[in-house]
């Protein structure tokens, strides 16, 4: 009798939690309507990437040069080298400034460099003949004889993340640009059959294109049309998320389970408005970074050619900063580090930092 006079006296405070609950749900539901909306029509509106100012100091066909503006003056400190990021091809430049408060750019800014950067533009099929060389024979040396012009200064320190460190390495040995004062190397493939699974498999393919060279007249660059290794940034995009499938069905169930959360959402696009945008590979280049770098292992050997001139990375003796992330399953820590054994720089270190292959720039 007690007991059922219990439930009884309760039945009131249970009826005034599920009324609750009714409300705040039905209070949910808009926020997440809306948030879903804005994210998925909106995102680039509301991403906080990429806020930093900037001019455009040059431009060649679709590639440009800025120059970051230092508007909070917070340093008193200068430094006298500008400080030039070389990025990789196929990202688009948001990774460099990618939240106010986690900004590459910003953070150097603050520490007192004027900072450039090459945006490599937004490649189509139109730009299939560009290969590894046409980089680094003509868009490198053009771009960084803009900053020396638009800085004052000849001297110059080069940040190259993936294939923009090889791009960078590759200039500063083929023209043996003394005036490179400071080289800062980020997850770039030096030797890639030390990069892991993809290491292997690319390995194992040396061989037998050696023996169709060998045995054969077939020539890929010569038969094979670059157009036909043009990689679309969809594919990018995609190629990158397969490299942790795992870790990509948790981010898409926690989105799902904070869609009523204004502050999520905006971070999540401020995250996607990189990852999901990635750039088009011309074709020539994608075809030297499967040909070139991993199957042949062309930069392990210290020795580039590029048609009659040949770049020696023994001839690089500038300081050297080389990193590699502890969780790069793209280019791994021992990938990067057989550089430190190709170049005559006294001043060169090596670290592993943690981070996958995006982690360690963003």
């Amino acid at each position: 009798m007690s007991l059922l006079l219990k439930v009884r006296q309760n039945v009131p405070q249970v009826q005034s939690i599920k009324t609750s609950l009714k409300k705040r749900a039905g209070q949910k539901i808009p926020h997440m309507l809306s948030n879903a909306s804005d994210l998925f029509f909106r995102g680039s509106e509301i991403a906080l990437s990429g806020k930093t100012p900037f001019d455009v100091i040059y431009k060649h066909e679709i590639i440009s040069l800025r120059h970051y503006r230092n508007e909070t003056e917070a340093s008193a400190h200068k430094h006298r080298v500008p400080l030039v990021i070389v990025p990789p091809l196929a990202v688009n430049m948001l990774i460099y400034d990618l939240f106010p408060t986690r900004s590459l750019i910003r953070y150097f800014l603050d520490q007192g460099f004027e900072v450039y950067l090459i945006d490599w533009g937004v490649p189509t099929r139109n730009q299939a003949k560009y290969n590894f060389g046409t980089y680094v024979k003509v868009f490198m040396p053009e771009m960084l004889k803009q900053v020396r012009i638009h800085s004052g200064q000849q001297q110059l320190s080069l940040h190259g993340w993936s294939l923009g460190g090889a791009l960078s390495l590759c200039y500063t040995a083929l023209f043996k640009d003394k005036d490179i004062k400071n080289l800062m190397i980020l997850a770039s493939p030096i030797d890639t059959h030390k990069a892991g699974y993809m290491g292997k498999l690319y390995g194992s393919l040396t061989k037998p294109a050696q023996w169709v060279r060998k045995h054969t007249p077939f020539r890929i660059r010569q038969h094979v049309p670059s157009e036909v290794f043009h990689i679309h940034g969809w594919q990018n995009t995609l190629g990158f998320k397969l490299t942790d499938p795992i870790g990509n069905l948790k981010t898409y169930w926690q989105l799902l389970k904070n869609l009523d959360n204004r502050e999520f959402i905006v971070d999540h696009a401020t995250s996607s408005s990189f990852i999901d945008n990635m750039l088009a590979y011309p074709g020539g280049v994608m075809r030297d970074i499967i040909l070139r770098f991993w199957i042949d292992n062309e930069l392990s050997t210290g020795v580039i050619k590029f048609g009659e001139l040949t770049a020696y990375l023994k001839d690089i003796d500038c300081s050297v900063l080389a990193v590699g992330g502890d969780t790069d399953i793209i280019v791994t820590a021992d990938a990067v580090k057989p550089l430190m054994d190709l170049i005559s720089s006294q001043d060169k270190t090596f670290k592993t930092v943690p981070g996958g292959h995006m982690g360690v720039v963003s």
